[in-house]
């Protein structure tokens, strides 16, 4: 029996979710969200209680995947695409222009329930978990 899993949109979304109530109970305060521009998608901004602002950039992935938890998906090209975005954010949103900024970049695990079993009809959520694998602050700079 294989156990369903969500759709890789789904999975993403999950995932910023996860990373966003981790930053939370940390002492950071949400910004944006999935904020899209025309080099494409922040993730996350969350501004640091240390008086900083944070772009972060979620990788979610399942089980078994090839590239490192999604680290290896964060190429230079990527991060290029990144930091314009962030150049563009910075510009729609002058009142964060003067603070400091940095890189983030949170790797997250979809990983079954091994206790589910054959016999049981358990809610979908329940079919799996996700993991905050690691958080990597400051991951590259460009500029």
């Amino acid at each position: 029996m294989t156990i369903p899993l969500p759709q890789r949109a789904d999975l993403g979304r999950l995932g910023e979710l996860l990373v966003a109530d981790w930053l939370r109970h940390r002492g950071g305060e949400l910004v944006a969200q999935r904020w899209h521009c025309r080099w494409g998608e922040l993730d996350l901004v969350v501004r640091q209680p240390d008086s900083l602002l944070a772009f972060v950039e979620v990788k979610t992935r399942r089980q078994g995947n090839w590239d490192a938890d999604g680290l290896m998906a964060i190429t230079p090209q990527k991060q290029r695409k990144l930091w314009r975005a962030a150049q563009l954010f910075l510009i729609q949103q002058p009142q964060w222009q003067e603070w400091p900024c940095r890189f983030d970049v949170a790797l997250v695990t979809c990983q079954t329930n091994p206790q589910i079993g054959l016999h049981h009809r358990p809610l979908p959520q329940s079919l799996y978990s996700l993991v905050l694998q690691d958080y990597l602050e400051d991951a590259f700079s460009l500029g």
